[in-house]
């Protein structure tokens, strides 16, 4: 089978270059193009040395629609609006995106669903195959705890993230959310500051930190009295995303459009 030709869209950030250097290490794969912001300082330099590789004759464009019409699948962490511009270039294009773009809102989120009717689409928070068998377990223990344990999640990430609580964070809530059969939106709470009076039974509550060059940390807080119980993931390289998002777009090969695909389902964790 001949290799996958995989492009990189905001590939002279700091994760696209850990996904260049990520793809060009993988076998099967082929780093075949990636794109920039018009104007970006990168357009024309060579993939392989913006991510401090040897040169690949390849080199950064501004044309995001020749990146999907040229090749197999697409990797996309930027920001959410253009991940919604790129889902649709996918759809039109036919070609594989995997999406690892956080702070998108449901409307974000809905217009990348729609584009997954025409192309295979997967959408993570996070693609740390570590991060998804967390989010599994933290399902099960929150159906298996009763409200008398309070669930409080905890991320910290480095100074320059401009989003929180992070996607992963709500993802986790989502996850202890579904666990419990109750509304995230309806059992958030996001913060808190000043007299808060005493917490609410069978709130969910969330706590941000920023600072320094945390890649991304991630616990769960079962806490009930007498004991705690604490779930928690730690990434010390971007390495981590970018194996599970190359892992996605392998996976993508041979499947059909339809529906938006998540992390869950290239692992086989999905319900």
């Amino acid at each position: 089978m001949a290799d996958l030709r995989i492009g990189i869209t905001g590939c002279a950030g700091r994760m696209g270059q850990t996904l260049i250097r990520e793809v060009a290490a993988t076998a099967g794969c082929r780093l075949a193009a990636g794109s920039e912001r018009p104007g970006h300082p990168a357009i024309g330099r060579d993939l392989g040395t913006l991510a401090g590789l040897a040169a690949v004759g390849v080199a950064v464009t501004a044309d995001a629609q020749a990146v999907f019409a040229g090749v197999d699948a697409v990797l996309d962490y930027t920001a959410p609006e253009a991940s919604v511009a790129h889902a649709a270039l996918a759809a039109n294009a036919g070609t594989a995106l995997v999406v690892g773009t956080t702070g998108l809102t449901p409307t974000h989120l809905d217009a990348i669903r729609a584009a997954a009717a025409r192309a295979v689409i997967v959408q993570s928070a996070n693609t740390s195959v570590g991060v998804n068998v967390l989010l599994g377990i933290a399902k099960k223990v929150a159906a298996i705890l009763d409200p008398s344990y309070d669930i409080e999640i905890v991320e910290m990430h480095h100074r320059h993230k401009v989003d929180a609580p992070s996607g992963t964070a709500l993802a986790l809530g989502r996850a202890v959310a579904a666990g419990r059969n109750v509304e995230l939106d309806r059992a958030a709470v996001r913060g808190r500051d000043g007299i808060t009076g005493a917490r609410a039974t069978g709130t969910i509550g969330f706590a941000s930190l920023r600072g320094g060059d945390v890649v991304g940390d991630h616990t769960v807080v079962f806490a009930a009295e007498g004991e705690r119980l604490e779930l928690t993931h730690k990434a010390s390289s971007r390495h981590v995303f970018s194996k599970g998002a190359v892992r996605a777009a392998l996976w993508s090969r041979g499947q059909k459009p339809g529906r938006l695909y998540s992390m869950a389902d290239v692992l086989g964790l999905a319900d």
